[in-house]
């Protein structure tokens, strides 16, 4: 279905249209609804993709082409967005899309609710100036459960793609990439996550007769300690040094004379590409085989990666994006892989990604807000990258 080349989408109308639908990980409430009503209007196809059950929340998944040619263009997002917390400290409604002080207000404004608008309406100003001809597809790939483990998002909309002879070339992502100012960053990669909880046994006994017990806290502290003293490595050209942080420590003991018969830690490692999932669970499977052995304990390690590392690679597809922020906001973004874990993780396993999005200042807490210009003016840089990556 070709386009009408006068077609037009106003960004900060799109932005509060999917804002007014409280779409809380794993509920949509529609706005998928919102989104596909505004593609289809554009004649993209969309297939909506549930995926869950088996006593797991079914999630709603959104897969839009236009076009049916190579190279594919593909944008990659999420509709759900995250709990709003209390309230009663928010002063504008969180699902109203309030304008206010010339900032949009909302749960999504900034992630990323924002961004998939701005790409709508990049998408709707390049193929007017067209008259609807691409010279290969674009595509969206959007998620209702990116804010949760991301079980029944991406991965299997990415998985039903494969088996369908559906291709993407290049992605970019539009998390809200910004610290401060619009043109300040482009991820091209990003740390990989690996979560431990590490639990030692002992045997319970009184503090005053410590040679009946066996107490596990000494031989959790030593195996803590040891992990810790490992300096992981020092960092690559991209990459700052990967790191272990301990986030928990857990006896469970509310008593004062009494050894516990059980301690245990939680610990998070983000890692660089110098190291593999696979490589840190060896790591620390042998240490705190070594270190039970040294003291005579008993320890279980349970492991859960979100995401290995990866890098895209600087090269053309970066420098378009990089040129078309800089040519924009006049800003140079520097190319970074600082953050958290996103749906990029498991897109680079597809095609080349990056990411680019809005403010990253307010995501995620009380008063989430963008700048309406920012909107606009993200617009304009979407519609740039799509302008360099169809060049006739």
């Amino acid at each position: 279905m070709a386009a009408s080349p006068h077609q037009t989408v106003n960004a900060l109308d799109l932005a509060q249209a999917l804002i007014r639908r409280p779409s809380v990980t794993p509920d949509d409430a529609g706005a998928l609804d919102v989104l596909q009503q505004a593609l289809e209007g554009l004649g993209f196809r969309c297939r909506r993709l549930p995926f869950g059950g088996d006593g797991s929340p079914t999630i709603d998944n959104l897969y839009a082409r236009y076009g049916t040619g190579a190279p594919n263009f593909c944008f990659a997002g999420h509709t759900d967005v995250v709990p709003v917390g209390d309230g009663q400290a928010w002063t504008a409604d969180p699902f109203a899309g309030t304008v206010r002080d010339g900032r949009l207000i909302g749960r999504g404004a900034s992630d990323m609710k924002g961004a998939i608008a701005a790409f709508v309406a990049a998408v709707a100003e390049h193929l007017k100036a067209r008259g609807g001809a691409v010279p290969g597809s674009i595509s969206l790939v959007i998620t209702g459960d990116e804010e949760w483990p991301a079980l029944h998002g991406t991965r299997k909309v990415l998985d039903w793609m494969r088996d369908s002879g559906e291709t993407i070339d290049h992605c970019l992502v539009g998390e809200p990439t910004n610290p401060s100012e619009l043109g300040d960053m482009v991820k091209i990669g990003r740390r990989g996550s690996l979560n431990a909880t590490v639990t030692v046994h002992g045997t319970q006994g009184h503090v005053a007769y410590p040679h009946l017990a066996d107490n596990p806290v000494p031989k959790l502290v030593q195996l803590l300690a040891q992990l810790l003293a490992h300096p992981l490595d020092e960092g690559t050209e991209h990459f700052q040094p990967s790191r272990l942080e301990i986030t928990s420590i857990d006896v469970g003991n509310p008593a004062t004379n009494v050894i516990p018969a059980t301690a245990s830690a939680r610990f998070n490692i983000r890692f660089n590409p110098l190291h593999s999932a696979d490589s840190l669970e060896r790591w620390l499977r042998d240490t705190t085989d070594a270190v039970m052995a040294e003291t005579n304990g008993r320890a279980e390690l349970d492991l859960h990666v979100t995401g290995e590392a990866f890098l895209t690679k600087p090269g053309d597809f970066t420098t378009l994006v990089a040129d078309a922020v800089e040519t924009v906001t006049g800003r140079r973004p520097e190319l970074s892989t600082s953050g958290g874990t996103s749906d990029a993780r498991f897109i680079k396993d597809v095609c080349p990604v990056a990411e680019f999005g809005l403010l990253s200042e307010t995501m995620h807490k009380v008063d989430e807000s963008v700048p309406v210009d920012a909107l606009d003016t993200l617009a304009r840089i979407y519609a740039r990258i799509l302008d360099g990556y169809f060049r006739p």
